[in-house]
């Protein structure tokens, strides 16, 4: 499998003070685009096909990966209104040419092996693939629980906890599956799909204990300027 979708629409305003005329993946970290790191990932790991989900000051993006990525296999789908992840992702699927895609979003980097991710999709026949990050002392994500042959047990709400599993918000999915579902146009991955269908569905979930980053707040952004540096 070698065709990735990045959701790359949102409008990143939690991150308006730090970056205030930009999207969100196009916040500069140590003067590169944040979705550059993102699309580096994702070659080295094999993925030659690329969609970019777009909305907010799509142009920036567009020009950036002509600029900087001109043999890049890439298509756009461009939301003439904001969709939400769920309506998105279901865009962009319409012009996926793969069985399976991966899917992550651009303003996050989870360092996980997806070799390993495909195997537990391909060995669960599942319509739905979480990788899942191991965290500490997490209170901005909600917490997710495997059962003991890694299908979702459960989500739990954003909360503080101790420990647990969180989501890491890049995934396989069953392309021709979730294109089959009903579900409106605008609509939210997590919510409406994921936690609401995770019982009826064949999801599951893997746990790779590697970098994590989400850039969506200041705090993070600034962390990630440290950690790219140091690497």
């Amino acid at each position: 499998m070698k065709e990735a979708i990045i959701l790359a629409g949102g409008l990143g305003t939690r991150l308006r003070s730090a970056v205030p005329d930009l999207p969100k993946c196009m916040a500069p970290v140590n003067g590169k685009p944040f979705i550059g790191y993102v699309i580096d990932y994702l070659q080295k790991q094999g993925v030659e096909k690329f969609i970019l989900s777009l909305g907010y000051m799509k142009e920036a993006i567009i020009d950036y990966v002509a600029e900087y990525y001109p043999t890049l296999q890439v298509q756009f789908a461009v939301e003439e209104e904001p969709l939400g992840t769920g309506g998105g992702i279901y865009l962009s699927c319409t012009k996926a040419t793969e069985r399976h895609v991966f899917v992550t979003n651009g303003d996050t980097l989870f360092d996980v092996n997806l070799a390993a991710l495909l195997a537990r999709h391909t060995e669960a026949n599942a319509d739905c693939t979480l990788s899942l990050k191991p965290m500490q002392d997490c209170e901005r994500y909600g917490v997710v629980e495997l059962n003991e042959d890694n299908s979702i047990a459960s989500f739990k709400e954003k909360q503080y906890y101790k420990e647990g599993l969180i989501n890491g918000g890049l995934y396989v999915l069953n392309v021709a599956n979730f294109l089959a579902e009903s579900l409106p146009q605008k609509f939210s991955f997590e919510k409406d799909y994921m936690e609401a269908l995770y019982q009826q569905r064949k999801m599951s979930g893997l746990v790779q204990d590697a970098y994590f980053i989400d850039i969506g707040i200041p705090q993070d952004y600034l962390q990630a300027h440290k950690d790219f540096k140091d690497k």
